[in-house]
């Protein structure tokens, strides 16, 4: 099968990941799943929500938020703020990105303190929660690695990485990593949010007015190990490079947008 974009059906899209685009936040990146592009930025607050002070529950907390900016879709989204209430597509997406950090996340460890995630959809052209939430978990690191450098913490609460990607099957045949074409064309839509030892955080699948086979479920859960394993050592790489300085990753942001 020839895909829209040319890439093999087990090929992720081109994928990059920026560190230190915010230079305010405890740790951010700028993430690319080919022409959707996330900025998911980790900020550190000393406190934690009512709720754990009220329940005596010890440890911290990780609470994420998700937004699409107005330009990021062909048509001009309006502002959550503008209508007064969060919609019921950005409220499901940012709990799904709280439980997949939370699950690789010690929040003993972590102290009495909440690790916020923000996440906000520059340009959307398929999977922007899969790439929020492996932005999200490489900003995370980020936070983290800044608490124990500053001594505020002891051991590293991320106990491992965790990273997402969409699967779906197009014309009878299972596909990596679909973009907008492909996800609108889909017969069946997988979602697969998995851990760096290959556990599985959470899989949203569905069929869109149609079914699938024990068979086919099993081809996208294969193709999103794949894909999963490629983006951790992206994530990785990531992390090591996030000591440099804001104005080179900067840099960089302003060439990889040259460039496309």
């Amino acid at each position: 099968m020839t895909r829209y974009d040319g890439r093999e059906v087990d090929a992720l899209r081109s994928i990059e990941i920026l560190p230190n685009i915010a230079e305010h936040s405890s740790g951010s990146v700028l993430v690319s799943f080919g022409k959707t592009r996330v900025i998911c930025a980790a900020t550190i607050e000393e406190d934690v929500p009512r709720w754990m002070k009220q329940q005596n529950v010890k440890g911290g907390w990780l609470s994420a938020e998700y937004s699409m900016l107005p330009y990021s879709t062909l048509e001009r989204k309006q502002r959550d703020v503008v209508k007064g209430k969060l919609d019921g597509r950005s409220s499901e997406i940012q709990r799904l990105i709280g439980r997949s950090l939370r699950a690789v996340l010690d929040l003993q460890k972590l102290g009495q303190r909440t690790l916020w995630i923000d996440c906000d959809v520059l340009q959307a052209d398929g999977g922007t929660r899969t790439a929020s939430i492996t932005g999200a978990c490489v900003a995370a690191a980020m936070a983290c690695n800044k608490l124990l450098a500053q001594g505020k913490i002891k051991a590293s609460p991320l106990k491992q990485l965790v990273a997402a990607v969409s699967c779906g099957i197009c014309k009878d045949t299972a596909l990596l990593d679909l973009n907008y074409v492909e996800d609108k064309a889909a017969s069946v839509d997988f979602n697969v949010v998995m851990t760096e030892d290959g556990n599985f955080v959470e899989i949203q699948g569905s069929g869109e007015e149609a079914v699938f086979t024990a068979a086919q479920m099993a081809a996208m859960l294969a193709l999103a190990a794949k894909g999963i394993g490629e983006l951790i050592s992206l994530q990785k790489i990531a992390i090591a490079a996030a000591d440099r300085p804001p104005d080179g990753a900067l840099h960089d942001l302003a060439a990889a947008f040259a460039r496309k």
